[in-house]
Parts: C-alpha cells; sequence; structure tokens
C-alpha cells in the first residue's frame, strides 16, 4: 500500500475553520478593511442577528472532498461551504446548521446535477458528523464550566442572565 491509498483511506476529507460566535465583541467593519474581509464581517453580523451568539459557531474556509474512486486525480467531487452550526444548551452536539454550499471543483466526468444536488446535502451530514468529533476533541471541561457558571448568574437572577443568552 503506497501513500496515496493511506491518504484516500478516508471516505471524506473536511476541514473548515470555526469562530464561536459568543466571542464576538464587534462588528463594526475597520475602515481599511478589504472588501473581502469586509463581506466576512456581514456574513457573521447576519448570522448573530439570525441566530444569536449563545450555543452558535460560524464555520468559514470550509471545505469538503468525497472520493468516489481510488485514484488520486479521477473521481473527487470538492464542496466550499459556510454557515452557523448550532448546539445543544450543554454544547456537546450539533443540533442544527445552516450552511450555503457550492461546488468547488471536480474530477469526475460522469457526475450529473441530480448528483451534485444529492453530494451537497451530504456535505451537510457530513459536517454534523466532523462538528460532534471537533466538539469532543475540544475541552468539555470548560465549556461545562461556562455553562454552570450561566446557570448560576440565572440562579442569581431570577432567571434572567440577558439579552441573547
Amino acid at each position: 500500500m503506497d501513500v496515496h491509498e493511506t491518504a484516500l483511506g478516508r471516505w471524506v476529507d473536511i476541514e473548515f475553520d470555526c469562530l464561536p460566535l459568543r466571542s464576538v465583541t464587534r462588528l463594526d467593519v475597520p475602515l481599511d478593511a478589504s472588501p473581502v474581509y469586509e463581506q466576512f464581517i456581514l456574513r457573521v453580523k447576519h448570522a448573530i442577528e439570525k441566530h444569536g451568539s449563545h450555543n452558535s459557531y460560524y464555520l468559514h474556509r470550509g471545505k469538503c472532498k468525497f472520493h468516489l474512486t481510488n485514484a488520486q486525480d479521477h473521481g473527487a467531487v470538492c464542496f466550499r461551504f459556510e454557515g452557523t452550526v448550532l448546539t445543544g444548551q450543554e454544547d456537546l452536539k450539533t443540533r442544527t446548521m445552516d450552511l450555503t454550499v457550492d461546488l468547488d471543483q471536480e474530477t469526475c466526468s460522469w457526475l450529473t446535477e441530480p448528483s451534485v444536488g444529492f453530494l451537497a446535502e451530504s456535505v451537510q451530514h457530513a459536517v454534523v458528523v466532523e462538528f460532534n468529533r471537533y466538539i469532543e476533541a475540544g475541552d468539555l471541561t470548560k465549556a461545562k464550566k461556562r455553562i454552570e457558571a450561566i446557570q448560576a448568574e440565572s440562579d442569581r437572577g431570577d432567571g434572567y442572565v440577558g439579552m441573547y443568552l
């Protein structure tokens, strides 16, 4: 077995950058921001307005590659994705997501439009699995302590912690 076979042993390659929306403190666009960065800030702002910042994560620079053959240069379908993942109250599992998924490139001459739609939907399912692994690999103790602190604050304030929490 050569190196290429080992690398292709994975069925789906997924990578993404993750921005916990609770960590976003400013949403104003810097005056010297590039147009690309300005658009990114506006997408994050929209995600916060739509989903709030509690138990919300913004995935960006996401890539998902399906290998349909065992050849590195034949039978690959690649998608880009970006959007919001929402977790449950304890930040331990993906609850839902709001992703934009676009075909990026392919080396698959037999690819049809219905296949692209099926694979684009499959990206969402693959991201759920991968994001849950991402959560498991993180420091769950910190997440649990944060949740306990929020609950204690809520208990001290007769259940009111503040807007969007």
